[in-house]
């Protein structure tokens, strides 16, 4: 199978001369997202706990915001201002309960169509990566798989949480990034592929993206500098990168002000790291996490008297004085994080769905091992842009593997993960064995 630069740009090619994106894809994805969420009854979110599970701690916090109390109350009584996740979901909920009431059953259904738009509109993001750097074949599976994998769309039907606006936002980032270095792209468009309006995008993508899952920031510097390898007239990007670092402070300033306002101390982005790098250390938690840090009652109260960020700077002393009494079993835990992040988060089980818990896991852990094995190839191949997925694969788990790990942390990788899988068995030769030696 012919998947090499010029193949890729013979499809974009193609693609500009109207065969556009099967926007059928799209639509199909949306409406299978609506239908089983709506017909699944997954907005009809139980009300025990005075309606924890709607939204967890961003729903304690649109409901402070929604009832005039602030960007506050992240638990379940009132602990004060916060800053305990990042404020671009939590605002977007608390927009909804203004609209649609407080925790009512239409404001879930709202937000999980959102959620359900999101996760459809990855369909064209994965699309277009995959065009870019493999052929059309590659991404019309690539495409549909995300479509109908159910795997694909439980955060986007089932969790009110920011995972698949995330995904979005990032497959949005890979995107733009191909098109930047004019990886699947015409000759004629090599010259200022990485224009000024494009940095300024990229900016303003990293900026919103930082506010809806800090950690994805970590990729941030990497992503910008594979950008800045391939593009000709370096002197001539460094303004541009310039311009796309202040458009991304821009949307992040406003944040850390209020933070520093409320807390008389810097915080960036989020103030549990301690209590969260506490409890993912804990033996108990075996290297996952089940719950809120401060769960218990006697740790509530201890937040209520200390304050959420010198609790969370004391949880984290205490875990760092752990882990320097016993490294080794930090060193076991880390490991087992690794683990977890490719090959699932065990659950409990109740009795009689052990066999469910096991397909999970099954399917869990051969996507990550067709998509690794994908990235091999990809890059055994020098197939343009791999490099820069190997990068997302290594970065975007690191802060995961020391503190702690869900299953949903993998969620904004799985677009790719697709990508890679649907190559890797596109590549497969007719007796079903991989030509790994042989470069597209």
């Amino acid at each position: 199978m012919s998947s090499g630069a010029d193949a890729a740009g013979t499809q974009i090619a193609d693609t500009r001369r109207g065969n556009l994106f099967p926007w059928v894809i799209f639509w199909t994805a949306f409406l299978v997202r609506i239908a089983v969420m709506t017909a699944g009854h997954f907005y009809r979110i139980p009300a025990y706990e005075d309606h924890f599970k709607f939204g967890f701690e961003m729903g304690r916090i649109a409901r402070s915001l929604a009832t005039g109390h602030g960007y506050a109350n992240p638990f379940d009584r009132p602990s004060g201002p916060t800053a305990w996740v990042t404020p671009l979901y939590p605002l977007l909920m608390a927009g909804v309960f203004r609209l649609f009431g407080v925790y009512t059953a239409l404001s879930a259904w709202v937000i999980l169509a959102f959620n359900c738009v999101c996760s459809a509109l990855t369909t064209r993001t994965t699309w277009e990566i995959t065009l870019r750097c493999f052929n059309r074949r590659v991404a019309l599976w690539a495409a549909w798989i995300w479509a109908l994998y159910p795997a694909a769309m439980q955060y986007a039907v089932k969790w009110v949480w920011e995972m698949s606006l995330t995904t979005l936002l990032f497959s949005c980032i890979l995107m733009l990034a191909l098109r930047m270095r004019n990886i699947g792209g015409s000759a004629e468009e090599s010259e200022d592929a990485a224009s000024t309006r494009r940095w300024a995008v990229f900016g303003l993508l990293w900026g919103v993206i930082t506010l809806s899952s800090a950690s994805i920031a970590v990729f941030l510097p990497f992503c910008g500098i594979w950008i800045l390898k391939g593009t000709p007239h370096l002197k001539r990007q460094l303004p541009r990168l310039a311009l796309a670092a202040v458009l991304c402070v821009a949307c992040i300033v406003p944040w850390i002000v209020r933070n520093a306002l409320v807390f008389h101390h810097f915080v960036p982005m989020r103030s549990n790291f301690g209590a969260e790098f506490a409890m993912g250390n804990d033996p108990f938690f075996e290297g996952t996490v089940v719950g809120s840090p401060v769960a218990l009652p006697e740790e509530e109260a201890l937040l209520d008297r200390v304050g959420e960020l010198t609790y969370s700077r004391m949880r984290g002393r205490q875990a760092i004085a752990g882990i320097r009494r016993d490294p080794g079993a930090f060193i076991r835990l880390t490991l087992r994080r690794v683990y977890f992040f490719w090959a699932d988060v065990p659950h409990a089980t109740n009795r009689g769905k052990e066999w469910t818990e096991y397909v999970r896991s099954l399917n869990f852990q051969f996507a990550s091992i067709a998509g690794v094995l994908g990235l091999i190839l990809a890059l055994r191949r020098g197939i343009p842009g791999a490099a820069l997925f190997a990068i997302a694969f290594a970065v975007i788990p690191f802060v995961y593997y020391f503190v702690f790990v869900q299953a949903r942390f993998r969620h904004p990788l799985e677009p790719l993960i697709a990508i890679l899988g649907v190559y890797l068995f596109q590549s497969a030769e007719k007796r079903w064995r991989v030509r790994w030696f042989q470069r597209a």
